[in-house]
């Protein structure tokens, strides 16, 4: 059965989230193109959800990583196109918009000169490491992406093992001009206890600018929703971050 029919499509009472977790700027819904949603459907199903948590506005970003997924600007305004004719024929209310999760390889220097990025509100370029290997040039990388008039937002910055235990280096970043972007789910422990622990070091130094879902699945939402009355929630509801300046 097509997920489309696994889902009530009559308007459900939303979770009282707060103002920060009405745009979401970190996800993988545009179907078949990462390691997101595999079909129209999976789409579907995860907007309805995100819909259902409270949400009015989602800003998709699909990888471009060189060799692995090799999008383009073109082929994610397109796909973004078909998602929202299929969201507005069904009746739903998200403002959806794409950008695109940049992964730093040799290639990504060059997109910047060429300009060949494509932004969220306006300047914003959201931005990843490795998991595995620690980055060299990451000034480097920040300094090109202001110098070329773009925002940087670097992803996930709790998932970095090779950062652990410190934070000094999102301090550092921040203070030469990029955000620093935390996943919700790594307050729940989802990705470990050591990435939860360097979410709430981040947490409490002030060092988080913007949450985000990183949902690839709708686990990852019905996880969340879940974990919403887990008292840190409470402190990321008040937390000042960027989010509700993306509407």
């Amino acid at each position: 059965m097509a997920l489309f029919g696994l889902f009530n499509t009559q308007k459900k009472e939303a979770a009282n989230l707060g103002g920060n977790l009405l745009v979401d700027i970190h996800s993988h819904l545009l179907p078949g193109i990462d390691d997101g949603a595999p079909t129209m459907d999976h789409t579907i199903g995860m907007l309805r959800k995100f819909e259902e948590l409270g949400y009015q506005k989602l800003i998709m970003t699909p990888h471009i990583m060189s060799g692995v997924y090799d999008n383009t600007s073109e082929i994610i305004v397109q796909k973004l196109e078909e998602v929202r004719k299929v969201s507005h024929d069904l009746g739903l209310k998200l403002q959806l918009e794409a950008s695109a999760e940049y992964y730093f390889d040799e290639t990504l220097f060059d997109r910047i000169r060429r300009k060949d990025l494509l932004p969220f509100a306006g300047n914003h370029i959201l931005f990843e490491f490795s998991f595995r290997n620690q980055p060299s040039q990451v000034e480097d990388i920040v300094f090109s992406l202001k110098s070329a008039g773009y925002q940087p937002v670097l992803a996930h910055f709790e998932r970095y093992l090779y950062f652990h235990p410190s934070i000094e280096i999102a301090r550092s970043l921040r203070e030469r001009g990029c955000y620093i972007q935390v996943n919700l789910n790594s307050f729940t422990g989802h990705y470990g206890a050591d990435v939860k622990n360097q979410a709430i070091r981040l947490l409490k130094a002030g060092l988080i600018d913007i949450l985000g879902s990183d949902c690839h699945r709708i686990q990852h939402l019905e996880l969340l929703q879940s974990s919403l009355k887990d008292s840190v929630f409470h402190q990321l509801m008040t937390l000042k971050v960027k989010n509700r300046e993306f509407f």
